[in-house]
């Protein structure tokens, strides 16, 4: 599992939306608009689930033309705003992901996943005080299943806009509903880490280690926060691991050049 300060973005694989039938026995004009309500909807849902397998397959243009689909049969069609909007930014047309992660946090006000994907994207333009709204209509949603995602979200937001004290209370938060969140420990090691505070930022570094899911940006800041700590065998021996488990990463090359020194 990779730390850094990233965006835990949720996107789980759609469920298919069963077609209610909301016409009377009497088969009447409403009833004909009902069914063919209820019939756009289940078309709509089929192309944003086709969307979704394309795009997990790399294959972005014939996702787009799913999901535009999806969303000329049911404009109003939550889960294929969401989608497209992934789609958008990860072929970096950022306007229309925004326009579309706003449209489903529009459509589904209330609605935890959406206003935590809207928020995440807010941060990912540098834009934390618009996001942490958003932020906040998913901490309050009853029926959202993974509040520490969100909780985790709005803490990386802020460390990485340098509010280091809204970021710490925020995580903390996230601890505390579950010790051993990896992204969290990992967050609150670098919030420490930024604000100087580096025993502590090896305390957190240590319970992070100890969950087993320890990725290279986290190795790389154990080292950092040793050298800080003046450890140089601490240090070396982050380094060592990083090199060892990771070699081709950009972290591990980041050192080499420095091993003679150390």
């Amino acid at each position: 599992m990779p730390h850094k300060l990233r965006w835990l973005f949720l996107l789980v694989l759609l469920a298919v939306v069963g077609c209610s039938t909301g016409g009377g026995s009497g088969g009447g004009v409403s009833g004909v608009r009902s069914d063919s309500r209820d019939q756009a909807r289940e078309a709509a849902s089929a192309n944003t689930q086709l969307g979704q397998s394309y795009m997990k397959q790399g294959k972005y243009e014939v996702a787009l033309q799913k999901l535009q689909r999806a969303l000329a049969l049911d404009p109003n069609f939550v889960d294929a705003h969401t989608v497209i909007a992934v789609l958008y930014e990860n072929i970096g047309d950022s306007k229309q992901a925004e326009q579309n992660y706003k449209r489903a946090s529009q459509l589904k006000p209330k609605g935890g996943d959406e206003a935590n994907n809207y928020g995440t994207f807010l941060c990912k333009l540098q834009r934390p005080d618009e996001a942490e709204k958003y932020f906040q209509i998913a901490l309050a949603d009853p029926f959202y299943q993974t509040p520490d995602i969100a909780l985790v979200n709005a803490g990386t937001c802020f460390a990485g806009s340098g509010k280091y004290d809204a970021a710490e209370r925020t995580l903390r938060t996230a601890l505390e509903r579950h010790p051993d969140n990896a992204d969290a420990l990992f967050q609150m090691a670098n919030v420490q880490y930024g604000k100087g505070q580096f025993l502590q930022a090896r305390a957190f570094m240590q319970r992070l280690d100890a969950t087993g899911t320890i990725g290279p940006d986290a190795l790389l800041l154990g080292r950092n926060i040793e050298a800080k700590l003046n450890n140089v065998q601490g240090a070396t021996e982050f380094s060592r691991r990083l090199i060892r488990d990771f070699p081709k990463s950009p972290q591990a090359k980041s050192l080499r050049p420095a091993q003679g020194a150390e």
